[in-house]
């Protein structure tokens, strides 16, 4: 998965419930850089997210699955706060990704370990 297609990614996880914070602002920064994006890749994200239907695009790679469910998680967490549209979205995306519900459980606590 490409670096912007991850930002993307978060970005429509940041903005699931309506809301976007500071603090998530900080965390987006924070992975633009860690990914070697800017600040235009950043406003591209921003512009992805807010178009109606902006989805999640998700992996066949089982290992970039992870890492990619372990930046949702940390994504939903920047803020301070799991909103139910954000665990909607993640619950989502695991089932795709063929995690069934006692597996996300499971996924949901090993992710907020690291």
């Amino acid at each position: 998965m490409k670096s912007a297609e991850r930002i993307r990614n978060l970005m429509v996880m940041a903005l699931a419930d309506g809301n976007l914070t500071e603090r998530e602002v900080r965390y987006l920064t924070e992975r633009c850089r860690q990914l070697g994006l800017g600040d235009s890749e950043l406003r591209a994200a921003v512009d992805f997210a807010l178009q109606a239907g902006a989805e999640v695009k998700l992996t066949t790679d089982p290992v970039e699955a992870d890492s990619l469910l372990g930046d949702l998680m940390r994504m939903m967490a920047a803020d301070g706060a799991l909103a139910d549209d954000e665990k909607q979205l993640f619950a989502v995306c695991a089932v795709k990704l063929g995690f069934d519900g006692a597996d996300i459980d499971a996924l949901i606590d090993r992710l907020l370990e690291k």
